[in-house]
């Protein structure tokens, strides 16, 4: 339901919002249309995008074709707009899509068009483990993203969320669906630090930096109220789901080496690997970092309290009403039928 009195922040202008028909991109979607913006998706498939259109009122959400790899389609996709969101993010590496395309060439891309259609409303999601010195090439372009957008749009306001959870999330969900078929859950960074920030929250500290309401050209960083190690998150997966499974928590060598076997057997599959078991190198550097709020961030009020989220959702809030799809009996206690009802 969109609230009446929220109408007046966007005003029917619209909003551009790449990468908009993800998981983050539908919840900030969501968050725009209350807002009162018209809100124009920029997605590589907008044929598979209609499910995004009863998130506003008719006519208030729009999917167009675009690819942050083809400057016309984003410049088009500009057209007409007051305001700009990049969504656009990888995990890993799969064909055309590679860190420096996506989220270095991409973001810049989208700042230099957005700056040639006079935008200077924008906000660029990244990630908390940005840093131009890591030696994880999703860590680096993600900086080399940050440092383009803000280069050509120095008014931006830059968001680096921690582990975002949500329904459609695939961090929780993962380790339910393995915890599902595997008796041995493998981890690597068992003591590596999350600070997991709710999906809602995100979009909503989009929307809030979209409305004027936050620093121009600051970057904050979006955290949950929990900080709880790899190991203890998996542990709550498990407790949820009501699964004993072993966790099996391995070495960063170790971890190293099940990457490097997972990629060859992703590419000797031709992707058809499944997805589940997937894990890259990459992957293995960045879970050598804590990936939680920084104390500057805090004291300078970067974070989601800078932002209007004064008492952000935590995982016991939210996580167990996805996750109970994962248990044995679903949302019940117990297979037994009640004998009174036979």
């Amino acid at each position: 339901m969109i609230g009446d009195n929220n109408l007046t922040i966007g005003r029917g202008r619209v909003v551009t919002v790449f990468g908009g028909s993800g998981f983050v991109g539908r919840h900030v979607v969501r968050a725009l249309a209350r807002d009162g913006w018209r809100v124009r998706v920029a997605c590589r498939r907008p044929d598979l995008a209609f499910y995004l259109q009863p998130l506003g009122r008719v006519g208030q959400v729009m999917a167009v074709q675009t690819n942050v790899r083809h400057p016309e389609s984003i410049a088009a996709a500009l057209r007409g707009a007051s305001a700009a969101v990049n969504l656009v993010g990888i995990l890993a590496e799969t064909g055309a899509q590679k860190f420096a395309t996506v989220q270095a060439g991409g973001a810049r891309a989208i700042a230099e068009a957005a700056k040639a259609a006079g935008i200077d409303n924008v906000v660029h999601i990244s990630a908390i483990g940005a840093d131009p010195e890591s030696r994880s090439a999703y860590g680096r372009s993600k900086a080399e993203g940050e440092a383009a957008m803000l280069a050509d749009i120095p008014s931006a306001v830059i968001l680096r969320p921690s582990v975002i959870f949500g329904p459609e999330d695939d961090f929780f969900n993962r380790f339910a669906t393995m915890a599902r078929y595997f008796p041995v859950l493998p981890i690597v960074g068992a003591d590596t630090k999350f600070q997991p920030v709710y999906v809602g929250d995100v979009a909503h500290a989009v929307a809030t930096a979209l409305a004027g309401r936050a620093k121009p050209g600051a970057v904050y960083e979006l955290g949950g109220p929990e900080v709880k190690s790899f190991a203890k998150i998996v542990e709550y997966v498990l407790e949820v789901t009501q699964r004993e499974r072993k966790i099996l928590k391995l070495s960063f060598g170790a971890g190293k080496l099940m990457a490097a076997l997972m990629q060859t057997l992703t590419k000797l599959s031709f992707g058809l690997f499944p997805k589940l078991l997937r894990m890259t190198q990459d992957q293995v550097e960045l879970l050598k970092h804590d990936n939680v709020v920084s104390d500057a961030a805090e004291a300078e009020g970067r974070t989601l309290c800078g932002l209007g989220v004064a008492d952000p959702q935590s995982i016991e809030a939210i996580v167990p009403t996805y996750l109970y799809r994962y248990r044995k009996v679903g949302q019940y206690q117990t297979q037994r039928v009640d004998e009174r009802l036979s």
